[in-house]
């Protein structure tokens, strides 16, 4: 876990179909127009047994021809800062530009591994134009084409060379909390408020990757380990997109954990990047407990916090079972509360339910209410039991598992809700063949 892979290089060289093509999905959207991937950046891969993050940084580059130096420029120190592994992408039927010399000065002077990937190498007859990079003074250059995959093998081999496969091995099953969210909304403030106290016993964990470490927190009947990570340490001098910052920064602390803590500035209320970190946390199917910090900031009547409940709920929509708690770290008001929380989500994330339970509450539940018939087909749920995974996740045995709908499989999941208490983590759903 922990291993970051971050794409570079200028627009329209091809990190997006690259990373389309590591992550197996169509989500970055590409197209021809300069800086046209926005946030669709942030994927999973795995090769030969190694799993690790993908990043495309190119899906912030925002504007004109002038600006976009000066945002690659940052990209790269990002980059350079938060990955395990670089890959500078340049375009090969291009060739190279003053840009390449400097970020790949940059990245020597960086000490950070990191390899050169000529794109857009399609066919036997360009295969040579790779070689005029080799001007940029690097030993290694590999040629590949992100659109049929050729060439991109040899370069995962060496990638993964410098992952560290072991896992932490804890000797406990303490749980692993990580506060996440936009710079400035007091994340800093609750870790030093909870730490601030004697009672703590501080045992670094050796972490899974060189920037995060393991505090033990020991202290009023809690005991849990808070994921700190690289979002601790001081911000590069560098003006940074504020956006990208957080989310490079939360990515980490966010796979290293069981539970998220996802602050935001209640004085500001839910916005779009708040979002963004819950969405990354759901995605990796972590607990997640909502935190609106500065409350002491915001006026209210006896109705705000309902309010504020159902906005953020739309927002969050379809998954709304999660905790959203009030807090101001200042007054130290309910800090311990989000301990509380944090700790009850992780319970129901291991929670598992017998499949004698599942089928006893269920099938009469489906029976009453079967699956919509698509295309004269009738669906038959046989059999429902829970996975072995480390969330929460069921399969139902059925005849036909193509023909159920994402409608239902959400009234399925809903009543497992309301039967068992899974409030804060994602729950996923299979339909197979019996």
């Amino acid at each position: 876990m922990g291993n970051i892979v971050s794409l570079v290089g200028k627009p329209n060289v091809g990190k997006s179909t690259l990373f389309n093509r590591l992550t197996q999905t169509k989500e970055a959207i590409v197209d021809s127009i300069v800086g046209v991937t926005r946030d669709r950046n942030y994927g999973k891969s795995d090769w030969c047994g190694y799993e690790f993050s993908v990043i495309d940084t190119g899906g912030y580059v925002v504007g004109s021809d002038d600006i976009f130096e000066l945002e690659i420029r940052k990209q790269v120190k990002l980059a350079i800062d938060e990955s395990d592994v670089i890959l500078f992408l340049v375009d090969g039927r291009e060739g190279v530009s003053p840009l390449d010399h400097e970020v790949a000065l940059m990245l020597r002077k960086s000490k950070k591994p990191f390899y050169l990937v000529v794109n857009k190498i399609d066919s036997p007859s360009n295969y040579f134009d790779h070689a005029e990079f080799y001007e940029l003074g690097l030993d290694e250059i590999f040629p590949i084409s992100a659109i049929s995959g050729s060439g991109t093998g040899d370069l995962l081999d060496q990638v993964i060379t410098h992952f560290d496969k072991s896992q932490v091995h804890e000797e406990d099953d303490l749980p692993k909390i990580a506060v996440v969210g936009k710079p400035n909304v007091g994340k800093s403030s609750i870790i030093n408020t909870l730490l601030g106290k004697d009672q703590h016993i501080v045992t670094p964990l050796p972490g899974t990757t060189r920037d995060t470490v393991y505090t033990r927190y020991n202290s009023f009947g809690f005991d849990f380990y808070l994921v700190d990570t690289a979002g601790m340490r001081k911000k590069s001098k560098v003006g940074e997109d504020l956006e990208f910052y957080s989310v490079m920064r939360s990515i980490r602390a966010i796979e290293n954990s069981d539970v998220c803590i996802v602050m935001c500035d209640a004085s500001v209320g839910f916005d779009a990047q708040d979002l963004n970190i819950f969405s990354l946390a759901a995605r990796n199917r972590k607990g997640v407990v909502i935190v609106m910090n500065k409350w002491d900031l915001v006026e209210k009547d006896s109705k705000t916090v309902k309010e504020y409940e159902k906005l953020i709920n739309g927002k969050i929509a379809p998954f709304t079972d999660v905790p959203i708690i009030f807090t101001s770290v200042i007054n130290k008001q309910r800090i311990y509360r989000v301990l509380e929380k944090a700790i009850e989500v992780n319970e129901n994330r291991k929670r598992k339910v017998s499949t004698a339970q599942l089928n006893d509450q269920l099938l009469a539940i489906i029976k009453e209410t079967p699956p919509p018939i698509v295309k004269d087909k009738v669906v038959k749920i046989k059999y429902i039991t829970q996975l072995p995974t480390s969330f929460p996740a069921f399969a139902f045995f059925c005849n036909l598992p193509q023909y159920v709908k994402e409608n239902y499989k959400r009234f399925l999941e809903n009543k497992i809700r309301s039967l068992w208490n899974f409030s804060g983590v994602p729950i996923e759903i299979y339909f197979r063949k019996k």
